[in-house]
């Protein structure tokens, strides 16, 4: 046979097992040893805002049966505030084992290892005994690293692999055939002691997809096939560059990333890892993106905190899971408030009041129209039974523009009056409260009024009416109960 055909014969012919149909591979992907690094300066141009080319080639949608969440806020969540105490992490790992539920949906959590503190806390967690989320660690591909991995007795590892020619030959110094046969041996070296490995494509947003990542993805399902142990690929956007649009052109389609790494590299959907940064807003989404295209799991932080804007918030892909999925299986979502909670009240991390779900105004409204709605029926104006999932019942604040039902409703939920004892826009007390509030904003006011304030005002205002107001209940002052609760404005 001539040699012009043997790139050819060599193509495999496969049983696409989704469409049971024969297919040929296009190409043969082969590593591009280039000489001089391709930076793909044409979408990223250092000195101007990076540009979102497209080509309109479409990949198909292919969500996993099972997807899950895996975690990393021992990891990169601790690279952008003060390292939690071993106790911290701790108590952080026990509520992400509860919030994964019976089911395990957050598989998997992985741990520095290089101060005696992180060391301390990975004993401690395995301790546990909990099956998830199971802990891991994160290494440097360096074989010094690896020492700490098999001193404490770790069953898998990730490893960082910088798969960009901004770090393959301006960090590393390297050419891209030099990085692959290095990872590549520090990669046997875990196998050899059958830990299983995580490859962490670092910057694969900016990398040459199949001039160098499917290739090394390739001999890296190799090597799986060779020893009989998973290999995961994690595929990170560590600069945010991932976008999601339809036919945006690879290295930032998510999409054609995860395509590449499933369908051309052979890597299954169960070894593949989307790890998001939200430097451009895209983190939850990109996240998404990469369930629907292909890719089983997801990592997250808690609420998103990590390098520079952050990860993809644990938080929000355990609700988009839900609204993937059609329900939560299993996951326990009012551990996501008890930890909110931990973190404001104990690590005396303050969370953006405004951040969904764990916010202290996530919930809340201001505005009076909207909390006269709210009076009629909460779901007008509350994305969901946040109460029963969150623990968090929708709240009005008051200001100067809650207006009566904002009020009205501040009382309700404060103090959890029940149907039957509820007050409305209608009532004297709601009135009174009411014109103190204007007295205040007339005076100069800015700010929203406070719990403590407005309980205050309330208890003088009760003691005037012959009233008595406490959690549950709201009646006559000498206890004898009145359905409605207070008698109306301008009555007697």
């Amino acid at each position: 046979m001539s040699d012009e055909f043997k790139g050819f014969q060599n193509r495999p012919v496969t049983l696409n097992e989704k469409n049971n149909l024969l297919e040929i591979e296009e190409h043969m992907y082969i590593l591009d040893d280039v000489e001089k690094p391709n930076v793909f300066r044409n979408m990223f141009p250092y000195s101007e805002v990076p540009k979102i080319p497209f080509n309109d080639r479409i990949v198909p949608h292919c969500m996993p049966k099972d997807i899950w969440i895996t975690d990393t806020t021992f990891r990169d969540g601790q690279q952008s505030r003060a390292p939690y105490t071993t106790e911290q992490i701790v108590t952080i790992y026990d509520y992400l084992h509860r919030l994964g539920g019976e089911n395990g949906m957050i598989r998997a959590s992985e741990f520095f290892l290089y101060s005696k503190k992180d060391r301390d806390a990975v004993v401690k967690c395995m301790e546990r005994g909990y099956e998830f989320p199971e802990v891991t660690s994160w290494i440097r591909a360096s074989k010094e690293d690896f020492k700490l991995v098999k001193e404490i007795g770790m069953k898998e590892t990730g490893i960082l692999v910088s798969c960009s020619d901004y770090h393959i030959f301006l960090k590393l110094k390297m050419t891209r055939r030099q990085a692959m046969e290095h990872y590549l041996s520090v990669v046997r070296d875990c196998l050899e002691e059958g830990i299983s490995v995580r490859c962490h494509l670092e910057d694969i947003t900016r990398a040459d997809i199949y001039g160098y990542v499917v290739p090394f993805c390739l001999e890296l399902m190799k090597l799986m096939d060779e020893y009989k142990i998973p290999i995961k690929i994690r595929a990170c956007d560590t600069m945010g560059y991932g976008v999601n649009f339809s036919g945006a052109v690879i290295p930032r389609s998510v999409q054609g990333i995860i395509y590449a790494i499933h369908t051309h590299a052979g890597v299954p959907s169960e070894l593949i890892e989307w790890h998001g940064h939200n430097d451009f807003y895209k983190a939850v989404v990109n996240s998404t993106t990469a369930w629907l295209y292909g890719c089983s799991a997801i990592n997250t932080s808690l609420f998103g905190i990590g390098e520079r804007t952050g990860n993809t918030p644990l938080e929000a892909m355990v609700f988009e899971y839900a609204q993937l999925k059609g329900d939560l299986n299993g996951m326990d979502t009012t551990v996501i408030t008890e930890l909110a909670e931990y973190y404001q009240n104990v690590i005396g991390y303050d969370i953006p009041p405004r951040t969904p779900f764990v916010g202290k105004n996530f919930n809340v409204t201001r505005a009076g129209v909207h909390a006269d709605g709210l009076l009629k029926n909460e779901e007008i104006y509350n994305i969901f039974d946040t109460e029963k999932f969150l623990n968090r019942p929708v709240l009005c604040a008051v200001s100067n523009t809650s207006g009566l039902a904002g009020i009205a409703h501040w009382i309700n939920t404060y103090y959890k009056l029940p149907d039957e004892y509820k007050v409305d826009k209608n009532s004297e007390l709601v009135h009174r409260v009411k014109e103190w509030v204007d007295e205040e904003y007339a005076a100069g006011r800015v700010t929203v009024l406070t719990d403590d304030e407005l309980v205050t005002v309330i208890i003088k205002n009760c003691e005037k009416l012959g009233i008595r107001l406490e959690k549950g209940y709201m009646g006559k002052a000498d206890g004898i109960p009145n359905k409605v609760g207070l008698i109306k404005w301008g009555q007697k």
